[in-house]
């Protein structure tokens, strides 16, 4: 029985990630980090850790196999690029270096399409260097989701995204060949990918975009429950 620990899990993505490692039987017990209780139903396999994340040293944490990271804010939403770069990058690092202490084995993170460490766009760039930073530590498994514009309702609109994916939506059929990670993805496509990808028990450093997201949410789709 595995151990998974879930931040992130009042976001889009989070909030499918963490109700598809409820839904599974191979996870014995799933524990959310987050700074206020999630609004979700009671569950025999859930625990909340409700904590500033300015306490993670302090967190005491049973072993753990496999850590889900959904943290992403937008600089709009963050105010600054000094806050947005805590959320995107201080937290994700922080959290994942905490985890190893106690024993995990994989980290499975959202990122984005084109995220680069060398990208001259200061979201890109942020992204692509927690990536990079990621790469550096001792995990077994690392998988990192880089899907497009999200689809899904979220708590908080998103002016960008409200504009951008029915656009994209619609120019679907000329997003081809190279072009067809940028078509927009269900947010609970990839969350249940990311659980599919983590039960895989690969070892090496993993990049999910479009077609492979949707190839590996169908793995966990077809598995019986």
């Amino acid at each position: 029985m595995r151990t998974a620990l879930v931040v992130g899990g009042s976001g889009l993505v989070g909030r499918f990630c963490l109700q598809a490692l409820l839904d599974d039987p191979a996870y014995g017990s799933v524990i959310t980090l987050a700074r206020r209780e999630l609004s979700v139903a009671a569950h025999p396999r859930l625990t909340q850790k409700v904590l500033s994340f300015e306490m993670l040293a302090s967190l005491d944490l049973p072993p753990l196999d496999d850590v889900f990271c959904a943290l992403g804010t937008t600089i709009r939403t963050a105010g600054s690029q000094e806050v947005f770069r805590r959320v995107d990058y201080d937290l994700p690092l922080a959290v994942a270096d905490h985890a190893l202490k106690f024993g995990a084995r994989q980290f499975v993170l959202v990122s984005s399409i084109g995220a680069d460490a060398k990208s001259k766009n200061f979201y890109l760039r942020t992204k692509g260097e927690v990536e990079d930073a990621l790469r550096r530590l001792p995990f077994k498994t690392l998988h990192i989701f880089r899907p497009s514009f999200l689809m899904g309702k979220r708590e908080e609109s998103r002016l960008g995204e409200s504009i951008a994916v029915p656009l994209a939506k619609g120019l679907q059929f000329v997003l081809i060949g190279g072009l067809r990670r940028y078509r927009p993805i269900s947010a609970e496509k990839v969350g249940r990918a990311m659980v599919a990808a983590a039960k895989g028990d690969r070892q090496g450093t993993f990049i999910w975009q479009f077609d492979e997201i949707n190839r590996k949410a169908e793995v966990l789709s077809s598995e019986p429950t």
